[in-house]
């Protein structure tokens, strides 16, 4: 039987090639879907709102009466299943890829924080009258400004990734993805404002989209802010900086062989990769010790 055919040995290779499991990532969207069904069960049938919302929605009315917890509420709230879905949809397509490289810990304070500047800078937008439409009282749902704030993350460690759109089936670098769709938030919101046509009636939602971008970038560029270490382990190299590498052997042959004892070790090797060390004759196991002691330097 020969190495790779041993269950043990099989389990290892599977769990070196696994990538991590992303568990904030899971987490995020059961916890989505799960509160998207308790409200829904909850709703009042004649106004159409349930306690969850009343309690956990943004809006700046809140925040001025000290409501601050309605920055991290309102991001577990949706107005369908068809929002709620696609939210999930994004959390899975771009979390695992920014949670490995944040940490686990690190990408939950990352996501939420992109959430509550989407709150934020919709406040500021509303409130300096560049999004129409809207009062102190307007409410604001929705986990899309973390996942645009994973958009751009996934943006800035790998900008050349390809990704495929579910419609159109259009294939694109993330660099082009991430830039198409802040493109459309800011078109949505100058649509609003100048031509106020229905189609640009989410501008206040686009807004938040805008307020996780912002911060994101900021915290993928400064990641010791959420006290992510500095050091090269952090750093993301690009494929480029391997060339300004110089490579070195990382080992150095111990013993020199001629190429007719070089063949027999070579054999001896396959050998053991095919059958197994079990198969070894005593003439197989004396050519690996011979090879395996270095020759005496020239004098």
């Amino acid at each position: 039987m020969g190495s790779s055919d041993r269950d043990y040995l099989r389990e290892e290779s599977r769990r070196q090639s696994s990538p991590p499991k992303p568990p904030v990532t899971v987490w995020l969207i059961v916890i989505n879907a799960v509160i998207f069904v308790v409200g829904a069960l909850l709703t009042d049938k004649t106004t159409g709102i349930s306690p969850l919302e009343r309690f956990g929605a943004f809006s700046i009315a809140g925040l001025l009466r000290g409501h601050v917890w309605e920055l991290l509420t309102f991001q577990f709230l949706h107005a369908n299943l068809g929002h709620v879905a696609f939210n999930c949809l994004g959390i899975w397509v771009f979390g695992p890829f920014v949670e490995n490289w944040w940490g686990s810990r690190r990408y939950l304070a990352y996501y939420l924080l992109c959430g509550a500047a989407g709150a934020i800078f919709f406040s500021l937008l509303a409130t300096i009258h560049l999004i129409p439409n809207t009062s102190v009282y307007t409410p604001l749902v929705g986990a899309s400004a973390g996942i645009y704030g994973l958009l751009i993350g996934t943006y800035v460690l790998a900008p050349h990734a390809r990704v495929r759109l579910l419609f159109p089936p259009v294939e694109m670098s993330m660099k082009q993805m991430a830039l198409l769709w802040i493109g459309l938030a800011v078109a949505v919101i100058l649509g609003d404002l100048v031509l106020g046509w229905a189609m640009f009636s989410n501008s206040g939602g686009q807004a938040g989209h805008l307020g996780g971008v912002i911060l994101g970038f900021i915290l993928m560029k400064n990641p010791g802010w959420l006290g992510k270490g500095g050091g090269r382990e952090d750093k993301i190299i690009r494929p480029a900086a391997f060339k300004k590498r110089r490579q070195e052997p990382k080992l150095r042959p111990r013993s020199e062989f001629t190429r007719e004892e070089a063949s027999e070790v070579d054999r001896v090797l396959d050998k053991i990769n095919r059958d197994g060390f079990e198969s070894l004759t005593g003439e197989d196991r004396e050519i690996l010790q011979r090879a395996s002691k270095p020759k005496d330097p020239t004098p």
